[in-house]
């Protein structure tokens, strides 16, 4: 028989439940950081609300409130969930305050009052390419000069901007409803990519989408390039990923119809889209092989093609000639050098250059060899896909930042979804001259020394025009009327000039030419008499450096002067 101490129940431990995971301090950094991004650009939207809109005022006021308590609570919640949720409420921050800017700023912009006008075009069953609408113009609305002496007025960009805007014409007039399609745009890629990417990481979506207020403002500029932009998130995050075990499946499909949307919406996803098919078929023939690696980017590219051709149908059959002339006219409409790249040098720094095409030539030779570059070294280069395709702009004609800054996002999401351990097993041609590193390395400045010899020669060419002012006719103290200049042919090629004068950065209207020859011949020299585009040009503040410049079509050159041009009295 058991003892009586036997018998005793054993007496029950009360252990202490777990405390829950806290969130990583890198987590709460991100978080924060994201937070604060938001008040960039906020007190601006603020101060033009609080005079006529009080009602967006209060919601802007509200947003700060929001702003203060998720700082506070991004460094006090001591679980992953709770600052999971705390990332939702920063991402619902940003979003309202994009929708208070676009409410009070939605003017727009050239290309957003170009996208309404097609918009009322097609609806009305009229052509959108290839038509001039020169009245949409001046009044504040930037104008694209060319090299002709001209500017365009037409619509360059393929066509599911103005579908998409063609719905929205209800919304009232001027490029309205234009910039609702592109910040909707906006909004719909920040949710889907903060959706997309891995839960530490969302509020690097809302920082890099809303946040610093760059993007939000190309949305209420109407850009198309937030549209495909949009179209590419989902296309990019975990892009390795495309096609593995050889199937697509729904998701691939969507993806590869995601990228021919972007194709139809703005000319940037042209220049990434190599990179990605590149990448998928070197990815996919690591694991799979060759045949079954070119049956799944088949099917990618044949998709993409497919919604492409769709969306551009109705222009094919109606307009086929000016289609095609309309979306390849920013490659080729011939505008004149502008940026902060390398055509700097030729615009700021030297008096001009009689091989501005040849900044072209640089362009598309660079984009051609780092795509060679990613193909050959793609184990290394993989992650950079979405990066490598912009570099080509700098030293291109056009090169402004926002080819750049506008395509971001997508770096952010393939740094996060696409590491370098996606391309590890990832096939590279190598032939066995490049098995050692001195002949990788001559490789690559192999490929690049094309662009590089391109980009030397635009860069050391020599102005063709010699101009002097030769006499000022002034309309009052600190206004000139008439501007006579006294121009010099120092090259091998009869020239047609068309002249300017800029005080900034950019690059004012064209000054007519009210006497002087259209065409001045190899070292000739002859007066031309200028005409400023107001009918007078207003004299800076001294210390403003104003310059006297001269373009030509055939070929592509600019001279620049510098003019000293005082008040008088």
């Amino acid at each position: 028989m058991q003892s009586a101490e036997q018998q005793k129940v054993a007496p029950i431990r009360w252990t202490q439940p777990s405390a829950p995971e806290p969130p990583a301090q890198w987590h709460r950094i991100l978080t924060l950081l994201a937070d604060v991004s938001l008040f960039i650009g906020t007190r601006a939207i603020w101060t033009s609300a609080a005079s006529h809109r009080l009602v967006v005022a209060a919601v802007i006021s509200a947003c700060y409130a929001s702003i203060l308590i998720c700082g506070v609570l991004a460094l006090v919640v001591r679980r992953a969930r709770s600052l999971a949720r705390l990332d939702l409420c920063v991402l619902v921050t940003g979003v309202t305050l994009t929708l208070c800017a676009w409410a009070m700023h939605h003017g727009g912009s050239d290309e957003s009052i170009l996208t309404t006008q097609a918009a009322r075009e097609l609806v009305a069953g009229h052509p959108v390419y290839g038509q001039p609408w020169p009245w949409l113009f001046g009044h504040g609305v930037a104008l694209t000069p060319t090299v002709t002496g001209g500017y365009d007025f037409t619509y360059g960009y393929p066509p599911l901007a103005p579908l998409l805007t063609a719905p929205l014409l209800w919304l009232g007039h001027g490029a309205l409803p234009a910039t609702a399609v592109s910040t909707a745009a906006l909004l719909a890629g920040t949710v889907a990519l903060w959706r997309m990417l891995p839960t530490p990481w969302r509020s690097a979506a809302t920082m890099a989408c809303l946040g610093f207020g760059f993007l939000p403002s190309y949305g209420r500029l109407g850009y198309p390039a937030i549209v495909a932009l949009a179209l590419l998130i989902p296309v990019v995050v975990r892009w390795p990923r495309i096609g593995r075990g050889g199937r697509l499946g729904a998701g691939g499909l969507a993806r590869a119809a995601c990228l021919g949307a972007a194709c139809a919406a703005q000319q940037l996803p042209w220049f990434v889209a190599p990179f990605l098919l590149a990448g998928i078929y070197a990815v996919r023939r690591g694991e799979l092989g060759a045949r079954a690696a070119g049956s799944v980017v088949a099917r990618v590219a044949g998709t993409a093609g497919l919604v492409w051709l769709l969306l551009n149908t109705y222009f094919v059959v109606s307009e086929p000639g000016t289609w095609v002339r309309g979306i390849a006219l920013p490659l080729t409409q011939g505008a004149v050098i502008h940026g902060q790249g390398v055509v700097g040098v030729s615009l700021y720094f030297t008096d001009g250059s009689d091989r501005l095409d040849w900044y072209g030539h640089a362009s598309m030779l660079l984009a051609a060899g780092l795509l060679a570059l990613f193909v050959l070294f793609v184990r290394r280069l993989g992650p950079t896909a979405t990066v490598l395709p912009w570099c080509a702009f700098f030293v291109a004609t056009r090169s402004q930042d926002g080819y750049y800054l506008m395509m971001t996002p997508l770096w952010l999401a393939a740094a996060v979804t696409a590491p370098a351990s996606e391309f590890a097993a990832a096939w590279e041609p190598r032939p066995r001259v490049l098995d050692r590193r001195p002949a990788r390395i001559a490789a690559v400045a192999l490929v690049l020394a094309p662009a590089l010899g391109s980009t030397l020669w635009a860069v050391t060419g020599t102005p063709p025009l010699a101009m002097r002012v030769a006499s000022v006719r002034r309309a009052t103290a600190t206004a000139v009327s008439r501007l006579g200049v006294e121009v010099t042919n120092t090259g091998a090629a009869t020239l047609a000039p068309h002249f300017s004068l800029t005080t900034g950065q950019g690059m004012s209207q064209y000054w007519t030419v009210v006497r002087g020859p259209a065409e001045l011949p190899a070292h000739a020299t002859a007066r031309y008499e200028l005409r400023p585009p107001a009918g007078r040009f207003v004299l800076p503040r001294p210390g403003v450096r104003i310059r006297l410049r001269a373009f030509t079509a055939v070929p592509q050159t600019l001279s620049s002067a510098d003019v000293r041009l005082w008040p008088s009295g």
